[in-house]
């Protein structure tokens, strides 16, 4: 066994002298009882071992005073020789953190396991532990040698089966003198020397076991050997080898394609067939690499099917015409297995059940590739567990996993690592590394789609002296039309357009108008307003794709296309869908982002005066949000495909939808910390007013562009925007308020806190002249804030406290948990330190409630000031943690710097 581990090392062995292997030969582990460490982790690698149990395993009952200082010290020797193998300290013992696989014991269990003990057997390199001698390891080294013996004997049983004798005389000879009263063994020697023509040695050896038995044991042979000798002085003619088929074992496996890279896991899950699972589907859109990996693994592990292995291409996927019968599959297995072709029966029944009793008993492997459905595998399905087969299919077949118990391999696209790897392999090194930037485009456009890169890879490798940059532009140019190949079976469009002609109409349109979609995933119900379907229809619908691997559905309920599925599905929509029913499919899906958006910023904020939106469109079904944790979840999980929706809405002419989305996003905006995304659908807003007349868009767009840009220490873009804002505002003393409110955010944040004061003042004035108690409490709360930073805490009190009472009157928890704030600041700059912590404490309460990150950050930095000025260090430190957390996942760098200062601090 060799296993590359990105040059570290890649075996350690136990079954002989107890060593470690890397690329470049063995490596040093120093004295005997240093390899004992290593033993006793790699025995139970990948868990931790106890420091008791490995002092024990290496000292014994009786370790010398020092061996817990002892063992520490050879685990940093052990360290120090194994860089790349790491051995972790936890929970009170060590773990050797490498793949089971990377040790020769756990491989060759598994191998026994998976059915191939002559795998297994050649990775044993001589006495298992050699030159340990604790307790532990004499013991553990007397079991290895019983597993070996173990497989052994397995694998002497299958060559018993395969008709051999004669050639294991010899081999079984050494094995008896170790090993005289094994009663299996016995019999596998009285059976080879049976069939060698040696009855006379058969039956004299029996005598010798049983006499050997009597004098050691005072026992008789069991009823297994006994049975075996009375046939043996029979003669019995089952004990004969059965004559091997007509046409010997066939061996039909195409070549694997080369080269094969990554599918470390999905490789493992194949190795893990026994004979319990016998069959395993790997599904996977085309040009995803399925047939790639099962014929890598079949080629790397025919050695499992001593009795041949059978191949189809059942071209599922092509044209109907082309697809293969399973009638005519059977007839072609049944003739590699040399069944003469006048006992193949005629009807298709009797082919299969001559098929099933052909290969009963076998160890065959069957690789079924790309089959359609269900239905063209079943009859290619042996009737016994000792055949594996593997099927490869762009369906997911169901009814194969349901009915049949095969166990799914769904195969997902390369990683970024793996994809330049491929490029590698196909490219060279040199001409990879020449061009980083090139190889990064390519890789990124291809999207770790194997077939992809491989026509990529294989245009490149035909003219030596063209530039990767210049693959990378006809790519960026192109798109899928670069990937046509020519060959339909290595053409990428090709490939998708079989899988596309598959489905049902409804199937096809629906794959269409997700192309389009706006957003990177959607859910059933947005998918269900976008093609106008009702719920189950379009919940069927998707189904028929995802079990076509033309979409991937994830844990959370999402589908999700793959960018050169998408590209293909967008041409589809182009060009079979006309303009008003691609017209109208976004307008239902901007609806219905659009109006559940409104709902559910009306849930986290229902003190603000909400737009007017326009009525949805017929078959739009917006989603009902009930409360504040539903609303945030639905605004967490669709926040891509909301911007994307406003992004549709622009490029469709909808003007309108693209400043309501933006309102319906602002409060999810701020109350997360999301001032880049609040930029981004503030400024599409700002565009699209030069489309609208009525003036209280812009005012909003340059509002909440001024308010973002203070955040974001942009002042004077900041104050540009907001006065942009107030002019506009002359015949609106709504928006002039709030204007004057924004105002006082800006020039607190810049520093100017007797400016701010004014505009609050004026804000609050304009909110008690329009008897809006909400804002009137809003701004009470803001003109407090201000006095409380220059210093006046009575007067800032007084304005807070009126604040709260209000909020509280009107249940407004987003005003109340901001004048908590506000007072917890007062009471801590006039010493009334119990008083706040409890007012920033009830303030974070309600925050967390409404899930505004954004303030709990804030309050959280404050009260941590607050804990250390009343002398509780840890208390302070716990608070600004988890502050420098919120700030940094906000790009807050500012706040973040502050608070690594005071962390820094030593506790006073």
């Amino acid at each position: 066994m060799v296993r590359s581990r990105c040059g570290g090392v890649v075996e350690f062995c136990l079954l002989g002298e107890v060593a470690a292997r890397s690329t470049g030969g063995p490596v040093d582990l120093g004295p005997s009882m240093q390899r004992c460490v290593l033993a006793a982790l790699a025995v139970d690698v990948g868990r931790v071992v106890p420091v008791g149990r490995i002092v024990e395993r290496v000292w014994g009952s009786e370790p010398p005073p020092r061996a817990r200082a002892t063992l520490s010290s050879y685990i940093s020797r052990l360290r120090a020789a194994l860089p790349e193998a790491p051995i972790v300290w936890r929970s009170g013992g060590y773990l050797l953190d490498v793949p089971r696989e990377d040790v020769d014991l756990h491989r060759f269990r598994a191998l026994v396991r998976a059915g191939d003990v002559a795998g297994a057997l050649a990775l044993r390199h001589g006495e298992p532990l050699t030159g340990l001698d604790s307790d532990w390891a004499r013991t553990e080294r007397e079991l290895l040698r019983q597993e070996l013996l173990g497989a052994e004997l397995d694998l002497v049983d299958d060559r018993l089966r395969q008709g051999r004798g004669e050639g294991l005389v010899a081999d079984l000879a050494g094995l008896v003198a170790a090993h005289p009263l094994d009663e299996r063994l016995a019999g596998q020697y009285l059976l080879a020397l049976y069939r060698a023509g040696r009855s006379a040695d058969a039956l004299e050896h029996f005598q010798r076991v049983r006499l050997g038995l009597r004098d050691q044991l005072g026992a008789d042979p069991g009823e297994p050997l006994r049975e075996l000798h009375r046939r043996v002085l029979a003669a019995d003619p089952g004990l004969d080898p059965e004559p091997a088929p007509g046409a010997g074992v066939p061996r039909q496996l195409p070549a694997a394609p080369e080269p094969f890279v990554g599918r470390r896991d999905e490789l493992a899950r194949l190795d893990e067939l026994d004979g319990t699972a016998v069959i395993s589907s790997i599904a996977g859109v085309g040009g995803i690499g399925k047939t790639w990996l099962a014929l890598h693994w079949a080629h790397h592990n025919a050695h499992r099917f001593p009795d041949g292995q059978l191949f189809v291409d059942l071209r599922g996927f092509g044209p109907r015409a082309d697809q293969v019968d399973p009638a005519t599959a059977v007839r072609g297995f049944l003739e590699a297995l040399g069944v003469d072709r006048d006992r193949i029966p005629v009807e298709p029944h009797a082919q299969t059940a001559l098929f099933r009793t052909t290969v009963a008993d076998r160890r065959m492997l069957l690789v079924v590739d790309n089959a359609a459905d269900t239905g063209q595998v079943v009859p290619l399905l042996p009737g016994t567990r000792s055949c594996t087969v593997l099927v490869t299919s762009r369906s997911r077949l169901p009814g194969l996993v349901t009915r049949h118990g095969a166990r799914p391999v769904p195969l997902d696209v390369l990683t970024a690592a793996e994809a330049r790897a491929l490029l590698v392999r196909r490219l060279g090194a040199d001409r990879v590394d020449a061009e980083p930037e090139a190889v990064a485009e390519l890789i990124a456009r291809c999207g770790g789609f194997p077939l992809a890169l491989g026509i990529i890879a294989g245009r490149a490798r035909s003219t030596p002296g063209a530039s990767l940059a210049a693959a990378a532009a006809e790519l960026r140019d192109l798109g899928l039309t670069a990937l046509d190949d020519g060959d339909p079976a290595a053409s990428l469009p090709d490939v998708l357009r079989w899988s596309y002609r598959a489905l049902t109409a409804e199937q096809a349109a629906v794959f269409a108008l997700l192309g389009i979609a706006p957003g990177p995933t959607t859910d059933l119900r947005a998918a269900a307003s976008l093609t106008g379907l009702p719920t189950g229809r379009a919940a069927a619908a998707l189904r028929g794709l995802h079990q076509a691997s033309l979409v991937d559905l994830d844990s959370a309920g999402r589908y999700r296309m793959h960018d050169l599925v998408r590209a293909y599905a967008a041409e589809r929509a182009n060009e079979h869908l006309s303009a008003d029913e691609r017209s109208a499919a976004l307008r239902r899906a901007v609806d219905f982002y659009l109006h559940t958006a409104h709902a559910g910023d009306v849930v986290l904020d229902p003190h603000r005066n909400p737009v007017r939106l326009e009525d949805a469109a017929p078959d739009c079904v917006p989603v009902s949000l009930a409360d504040d944790n539903a609303a945030l979840a639905w605004f967490e999980a669709e926040h891509a495909c909301l911007l994307a929706a406003q992004q549709t809405a622009a490029a469709e002419g909808r003007h309108l939808a693209v400043w309501h989305l933006a309102w319906a996003l602002s409060t999810f905006h701020k109350r997360t910390g999301r001032s880049a995304d609040q930029i981004t659908v503030w400024q599409s807003t700002l565009t699209a007013t030069e489309h609208l007349a009525d003036p209280t868009a812009r005012i909003q767009a340059h509002r909440h562009l001024g308010r973002e840009y203070s955040v974001t220490e942009r002042h004077d873009e900041a104050l540009r925007h907001l006065h942009a804002a107030l002019e506009l505002t002359d015949q609106d003393p709504v928006q002039q308020a709030v204007t004057h409110w924004a105002l006082a955010w800006a020039w607190e944040m810049r520093g100017g806190n007797q400016q701010a004061l004014e505009h609050a003042f004026h804000a609050l004035a304009l909110h008690e002249r329009m008897d809006d108690p909400i804002g009137q409490a809003i701004t009470l709360n803001q003109v407090g804030w201000y006095q409380a930073r220059m210093g006046d805490f009575e007067q800032a009190r007084e304005h807070c406290e009126a604040a709260l009472a209000l909020h509280r009157k009107h249940d407004n928890r987003d005003g109340q948990a901001n004048t908590l704030d506000s007072l917890g600041y007062v009471h801590h700059h006039t010493a009334r330190y119990d008083d706040a912590i409890a007012h920033y404490s009830e303030a974070v309460t309600l925050y967390r409630e409404q899930g505004d990150t954004y303030e709990i950050a804030s309050t959280l930095n404050r009260l941590a000031q607050t804990h250390a000025a009343r002398g509780d260090a840890t208390a302070a430190r716990a608070a600004w943690q988890e502050a420098l957390a919120l700030y940094q996942s906000q790009q807050r760098t500012a706040d973040a710097d502050n608070v690594r200062r005071q962390l820094a601090e030593p506790p006073r």
